[in-house]
């Protein structure tokens, strides 16, 4: 196994976690905080403004199964990378859309996904940004969907490429 990482911000977390949970090659995944101006938020800080944050998706998968490209793929399939500052009735900046990326060679693979979409005739507001601290949520938002049975209600924004 080569285990690398990545981080995806696409409206609230527990969505994302749950359909980069069930993709190929993701090994293990945990919701939080990155991209704001102050150590270590809460949810009830980041909820209100206080923080900067998005909620994000921090993401370890196996690179001899899949590809940070792949899952950059899945990322704009799930959410609507043309909203700015929200995601369907979750309104506001914690819920941007925006990759956070790793290294040069991430940001690169970002940029070409986002092409592709552009050619395509997709709008896209998607931030690109070096990743910062990433700050682990509380226990209670890891792996939401699971622990409450529940389906997460973003889905399939962009066919498959």
């Amino acid at each position: 196994m080569k285990i690398e990482k990545a981080i995806f911000a696409c409206g609230c977390f527990w969505g994302a976690q749950y359909q980069f949970e069930h993709a190929k090659g993701v090994v293990r995944s945990t919701v939080g905080y990155i991209g704001g101006h102050k150590d270590e938020p809460t949810y009830q800080e980041v909820k209100a403004h206080l923080t900067g944050h998005a909620e994000a998706t921090l993401v370890d998968f196996d690179a001899e199964q899949t590809s940070f490209s792949e899952l950059c793929k899945l990322f704009f399939e799930i959410h609507d990378p043309a909203q700015t500052d929200g995601q369907g009735p979750d309104i506001g900046d914690q819920y941007r859309s925006e990759i956070f990326y790793l290294d040069e060679k991430q940001k690169k693979e970002a940029e070409e996904v986002i092409q592709i979409l552009r050619d395509k005739g997709y709008e896209v507001n998607t931030r690109l940004t070096p990743a910062t601290t990433f700050w682990e949520g509380e226990e209670y938002h890891q792996h939401y969907y699971d622990k409450t049975g529940g389906e997460p209600y973003c889905h399939i924004r962009i066919k498959k490429f």
